[in-house]
């Protein structure tokens, strides 16, 4: 046995291992692949939820509160408006 016989030894070994990491690393990048696209599948349901939900709580919710909220305040713009035509200014000369 010399030391070329060990040399070809270790390659061959080296070789197989090399192979074997490999292949492992692929079924490890597989698996990762196969995890994230079932994660973002279910972001994207979860996504679609979230737009439906806040579509249905912008009509169904806060549009009426809006509307009763612009009646209100047009209602106290128009007695604001009235006070400030019949109310009398103080001070000043008379003429």
């Amino acid at each position: 046995m010399s030391i070329g016989w060990f040399r070809d030894l270790v390659i061959c070994i080296a070789g197989v291992v090399a192979a074997g990491m490999l292949i492992f690393i692929a079924v490890l990048l597989y698996a990762l692949y196969r995890r994230t696209v079932s994660i973002l599948d279910s972001l994207q349901v979860a996504s679609t939820n979230i737009k439906g939900f806040t579509s249905y709580i912008g009509d169904e919710v806060l549009r009426p509160v809006i509307q009763v909220v612009t009646f209100v305040q047009g209602i106290r713009h128009g007695i604001s408006a009235i006070r400030k035509f019949f109310k009398k200014e103080k001070g000043g000369e008379d003429v």
